[in-house]
């Protein structure tokens, strides 16, 4: 499925969220130092919970070592900076989709040299940004919706319960 990049990311709940979503999703998790936390923090590993076994977790030392070992690759990049609607963009299933630190986004000058690919998840308002986890979820499910969520379990089982009116 798709690959989630996550530049510098500062937050280890944040990280643990975005890991836990990769394991529902079967996404691949690429990690660009430098890290906020340590691999090993319990912030991390609680929001994770006893997903992380269903994790593929990768760690770069930096972005540029990343994009040139996946030199066909397809990169999206989401900031708030972005000229063009994530509904807007097509999806492929090894695409990556990148985001930034939590207090700064994505380095300008990686954004000035793929303007094309800058993506914006529309907001109300002069709001900042939305949550990092929430963003990647966002942007997951949307590549899902494309793909007819191909080898997902779309229908939940309801067992005895009742419906009040």
């Amino acid at each position: 499925m798709f690959n989630i990049v996550l530049v510098e990311p500062e937050i280890p709940q944040n990280t643990g969220n975005i890991a836990r979503t990769c394991a529902a999703t079967g996404c691949k998790l690429h990690l660009v130092k430098p890290l906020g936390f340590e691999l090993s923090d319990r912030y991390l590993k609680r929001a994770g919970l006893d997903y992380w076994e269903f994790v593929n977790v990768r760690v770069w030392e930096n972005f540029s070592t990343l994009q040139s070992s996946y030199p066909d690759g397809r990169f999206h990049y989401f900031t708030t900076k972005g000229r063009k609607n994530y509904a807007q963009a097509v999806f492929g299933k090894d695409d990556f989709l990148v985001f930034g630190k939590e207090t700064k986004g994505l380095p300008e000058e990686l954004l000035k040299a793929h303007p094309d690919e800058c993506l914006r998840i529309p907001m109300l308002g002069e709001l900042r940004s939305l949550n990092l986890s929430n963003s990647v979820a966002i942007a997951v499910y949307e590549g899902l919706r494309q793909h007819g969520f191909e080898g997902f379990n779309l229908k939940g089982e309801l067992h005895d319960l009742k419906w009040e009116d």
